[in-house]
């Protein structure tokens, strides 16, 4: 295999008048790297369209999947650092159109394209496209109405989002100045192509940022704005990135993109959504002349109410006055009583006074002195405490007498005097009476005693069978 100075490839196996023994033999390497270097020579950069089919990514950041339309299927490859900065994701079904340049994969003996950039084939697929996003985005609850924020009445600071070039900005600021002059910020970006996304994102935060007091103040109010265009041209207010920035946003925000039948994703999320941008400036703020004279309306209406009710007040306090008695007449004639009433008072203080000393004095006369008290109740006190003293002395004698009576009594019950009789008490060695001759049997020991002393017996024969107890002494008797 030779190449020449146009890297053009000249390979001999097409020759009919040579023999099969005079074709060079070539190796699998070099038919491969042949072929290569042909078809990138020969398709330096294309662009081909068609359907996507098997789409994946590789946990390495390439992505691979295949172009296929009626008839044929083409290999595409997108490697990582152009995968990160294509924007637009690939799916299957879409229908793209991929610029890159044809190459071939000499380990599977396949040809395939090289994607440098992908496109949208159509405005089908981009509305395709934007339909899943949009019901993708619904599902998070993104488009929900309860997270829409109303409008201020008068912003004093109105933020402007849009390119500085074309009609969109001077329609909004001719418009604010006809209706109601305000200080307008404008953040120019751009509002379509590569880098219009990452531009209208940081507008967006770079205005949520400023302080309210700073030297650059903080928007009221947002103006989202773009003049219209086919779906590929307003694409960046589609973009997953710029929606979810509206979202975050926290000033109230007014999307001005298009005419009124063009719709974005952008559209559902803004707090409000105007047909057009000079619509927008109309929603802003109120035209100035109508606000003054309302007001001027609104303070005669009120000055006219404040007015109607004085006068219907006066009215009524007059009314109310009539029927009022004659004050200082009231006065005197109270006065007048509290005179008569007074001296009346004064006049029951000293009678009373008078009588309560007169009944005083009686009482008084009547009383004995303390002396005479304490003489009577000490000779009460001595009479009373002789006759306890008898009391107690007639008790006791009376209590000897029974206990004399009681002693004599129970002496006379004593099993003593029954032992002066001649009877005997017996016992068993523990001192426990025996009545019976039951609780006895022979051999056992037994107490006798008598009235003048006691002895120690010893049973000696059966007691239940003889009827009888034959006592041996132990002791002598005492």
């Amino acid at each position: 295999m030779k190449n020449d100075e146009t890297s053009t490839v000249n390979l001999p196996f097409a020759d009919q008048h040579n023999s099969d023994h005079d074709i060079p033999v070539y190796g699998v390497a070099e038919i491969s790297q042949a072929l290569k270097l042909t078809i990138e020579h020969t398709f330096k950069r294309v662009r081909v369209r068609g359907e996507i089919s098997g789409c994946k990514r590789a946990v390495s950041g390439h992505i691979y999947f295949s172009l296929k339309d009626d008839s044929a299927l083409l290999d595409v490859v997108c490697w990582r650092g152009i995968a990160a900065r294509i924007r637009l994701q690939p799916g299957d079904g879409m229908e793209l159109v991929v610029t890159g340049r044809l190459t071939t994969y000499p380990m599977r003996s396949r040809y395939q394209i090289v994607a440098e950039n992908f496109e949208f084939a159509g405005e089908g697929a981009l509305l395709k496209v934007l339909e899943d996003r949009r019901r993708q985005l619904a599902a998070e609850g993104l488009f929900d109405p309860e997270r829409k924020r109303k409008l201020p009445f008068l912003p004093n600071v109105i933020g402007v989002i849009t390119s500085l070039t074309g009609s969109v900005i001077r329609d909004i600021l001719h418009r604010l100045a006809d209706r109601f002059p305000s200080r307008v910020l404008v953040w120019p970006v751009l509002v379509q192509g590569e880098g219009a996304a990452e531009q209208i994102v940081a507008a967006i935060q770079g205005f949520n940022g400023l302080e309210h007091n700073g030297l650059t103040p903080r928007p009221d109010l947002l103006i989202v704005a773009r003049g219209g265009g086919s779906v590929e041209d307003m694409w960046v207010f589609n973009e997953e990135v710029v929606v979810r920035a509206v979202v975050q946003n926290s000033i109230p925000l007014i999307s001005a993109i298009g005419h009124e039948t063009d719709t974005t994703l952008v559209d559902f999320v803004a707090d409000v959504r105007a047909p057009t941008p000079t619509a927008a400036a109309e929603m802003a703020v109120p035209v100035r002349h109508q606000l003054t004279t309302q007001i001027m309306e609104s303070s005669t209406r009120l000055n006219r109410s404040i007015n109607r009710i004085i006068d219907d007040s006066k009215l009524q306090l007059g009314s109310l006055t009539r029927g009022l008695p004659d004050l200082p007449r009231s006065i005197g004639e109270a006065g007048q009583k509290l005179d008569e009433w007074t001296e009346r008072l004064r006049k029951s203080l000293v009678v009373g006074l008078a009588a309560r000393q007169h009944e005083l004095a009686a009482k008084s006369f009547n009383l004995r002195p303390p002396v005479h008290h304490l003489s009577h109740g000490q000779a009460q006190l001595s009479e009373r405490a002789q006759s306890l003293n008898r009391n107690i002395f007639n008790n006791i004698k009376a209590g000897k007498i029974r206990l004399g009576h009681i002693n004599a009594l129970l002496e006379s019950y004593s099993y003593e005097r029954v032992l002066d009789r001649g009877f005997a008490l017996v016992t068993d060695v523990n001192a426990k009476i025996i009545p019976s001759i039951r609780h006895v049997a022979k051999g056992r020991n037994i107490n006798v005693r008598l009235t003048d002393g006691s002895m120690e017996a010893k049973v000696t024969s059966d007691p239940i069978k003889s009827n009888s107890i034959v006592a041996k002494a132990k002791g002598n008797l005492q």
